[in-house]
């Protein structure tokens, strides 16, 4: 190649964010997108953090509960109050991100993690938890808003929802596996040792994170101070685009956390699931993620990421609507409410990528601050929803029904009326 024409190269590619380096011998440009499963697997994990926190210790809930002296309500606000940490974390991380980069910033949020994961292992109250879980929270939410924020780095467009599909796959695994393997550490350790299995995964997660480059070149950091970029966020709240693709994602969210808060006790308790028997129940719904997630990769490129947004929030919203019917009558019995659950769980493989992609598109040059207040949006929104189970909450599935059937509703409304502004 002419040294011109790599020259050319080199700046195209730099503009999106990879470091570069000529293969030698064979002229070819290589960089962080180069580097193949190692990336994958890292990324993957960054964004599975808000799943694992979370997703292993579900079986446990009811057991904490009564070794915690806290009622139904009690227990399930640990995961609001992981919400409220993970959701304003993001809003600090995001713009950090954006100034110095973003393997120190996660590197930061790994440690807060490893010491509130510690914290939960040691609580004595369900106050004490709910404590340890925010902090827990704000560690973790720098990965997952900033891996996010290096895929922007590395693509634009639909290849980006494409990347973010593909890691969502991945990390799918987490959440598969989590209500399984959390079961079986409930049943040979305690609910207690959950959270020292969480440490152990901060660690390993920790040292895998310096395998990887750093996505954003000091040439294209935002040196602004920080208190300048926060208030910038208003700024990002005036762009109806943005606000359409965040509100699909979050009344989305407000459901899953709603399902998350709601189905532990909808089916251990209330129709006498065994705890392992409830992983198994759980993954179904993350299978259906995987396979959505897999079709929308590959749609993606053909149909644009906002017709197949509006399928999928379409789909919620019927979805959420047979469950809350069967949750009121308890039409189906357990069934009755497994099968809507998994048409609403799965569809979240054709909103989630697709909303995040299409909401940073018009921002590559502040991409951290831009995923950061999407994260925030998405589990701000999870609060509500699994706050609303916990304050309702009466002992039925009744209450975890309607707050997912409004979930879609809501969705779809917003994909609808806001994201699909661009011709699809």
């Amino acid at each position: 190649m002419p040294n011109q024409a790599k020259t050319a190269v080199k700046q195209t590619a730099g503009a999106a964010g990879t470091p570069l380096a000529d293969t030698p011998g064979t002229g070819k440009i290589v960089g962080a997108a180069s580097h193949g499963w190692r990336v994958l697997a890292v990324l993957s994990a960054l964004m599975g953090f808000a799943s694992i926190s979370t997703d292993l210790y579900l079986p446990a809930m009811p057991t904490m509960g009564r070794d915690l002296g806290a009622d139904t309500g009690g227990i399930e606000l640990t995961i609001s109050g992981f919400l409220i940490g993970f959701s304003l974390g993001q809003l600090l991380w995001g713009p950090v991100g954006d100034r110095y980069g973003r393997r120190l910033p996660v590197a930061i949020g790994l440690v807060l993690f490893v010491i509130g994961s510690a914290g939960c292992a040691m609580a004595d109250s369900a106050s004490a938890m709910i404590g340890w879980r925010i902090v827990q929270a704000v560690g973790a939410c720098a990965g997952v808003v900033l891996s996010r924020a290096m895929v922007r780095d590395l693509y634009e467009g639909s290849r980006a929802a494409q990347m973010l599909s593909t890691l969502m796959t991945v990390m799918a695994i987490a959440p598969l596996l989590g209500p399984v393997v959390g079961g079986q550490i409930l049943a040979l350790a305690g609910w207690r040792a959950i959270f020292w299995t969480l440490v152990g995964v901060g660690l390993l997660t920790l040292a895998a994170l310096f395998t990887l480059p750093e996505t954003l070149p000091v040439e294209r950091r935002n040196l602004q101070p920080l208190g300048r970029a926060i208030i910038g966020y208003g700024t990002l709240l005036r762009n109806r685009r943005l606000l359409g693709y965040a509100g699909a994602g979050g009344f989305l969210y407000g459901g899953i956390y709603a399902y998350i808060a709601g189905t532990p006790f909808a089916y251990i308790t209330y129709h006498q699931v065994p705890a392992g028997l409830y992983g198994l129940l759980f993954a179904i719904g993350i299978v259906g993620i995987m396979i959505a997630n897999i079709v929308n990769s590959r749609l993606v490129s053909r149909f644009g990421g906002d017709r197949l947004l509006i399928r999928g929030t379409a789909a919620t919203a019927l979805a959420g609507v047979v469950l809350a019917v069967a949750a009121w009558t308890d039409w189906g019995g357990l069934w009755g409410l497994v099968v809507p659950l998994f048409l609403f769980i799965s569809a979240t493989g054709f909103i989630v990528a697709n909303s995040i992609a299409g909401a940073l598109t018009d921002f590559p040059e502040r991409a951290g601050t831009a995923s950061a207040l999407v994260g925030a949006i998405h589990y701000g929104s999870g609060i509500f929803g699994s706050a609303l189970v916990g304050t309702f909450a009466d002992g039925t599935p009744w209450p975890m029904g309607w707050v997912i059937a409004l979930a879609g509703i809501g969705s779809f409304v917003c994909a609808r009326s806001l994201a699909s502004s661009r011709k699809v």
